[in-house]
């Protein structure tokens, strides 16, 4: 076992087949691919690398997921029918039960941030005890970032 609490990797990392669900893509051969970078403890977080070759296709999000584009673009239309590009820089977030149509024009690498959410009884019983923590003097600082994070101000 690792006793390191400290991993460190790059986006050079080497990439698996990651096929997309054949009914969902609407136009062309993506290819995608992706590698696991980290998971949590408890499962409900993981982070991983992800790239995928031109095409059109739906995404359908069973969990929560943050994306920041690395490299390249991609148009995504939501179920509304708003289309926004997102191009590198570029930060996403999909909500467990959203779906998402995905036009990538060439190319495009992201790392993603995915998050199982909690059933609602846990969700509960985390607010009551951040709120009580605050109450008591505990929390966090103003900003709401844990205290690794908090610049002291």
């Amino acid at each position: 076992m690792n006793d390191s609490v400290i991993v460190h990797g790059n986006t050079s990392v080497a990439l698996n087949p990651a096929p997309i669900h054949p009914d969902w893509i609407l136009e062309g051969s993506p290819v995608a691919r992706a590698q696991l970078l980290s998971s949590s403890a408890d499962g409900t977080a993981h982070t991983l690398i992800w790239d995928c070759t031109a095409g059109r296709f739906n995404w359908f999000y069973s969990i929560d997921e943050t994306v920041c584009v690395l490299e390249g673009s991609v148009t995504i239309k939501d179920a509304a029918g708003n289309s926004r590009r997102a191009s590198a820089g570029d930060t996403i977030f999909f909500p467990v039960g959203s779906h998402a149509e995905w036009t990538v024009d060439n190319y495009i690498r992201k790392i993603a941030f995915c998050r199982t959410a909690l059933p609602l009884p846990i969700v509960l019983a985390l607010r009551l005890r951040r709120r009580l923590k605050r109450l008591i003097g505990g929390g966090t600082k103003g900003d709401g970032a844990p205290g690794m994070f908090n610049t002291g101000t």
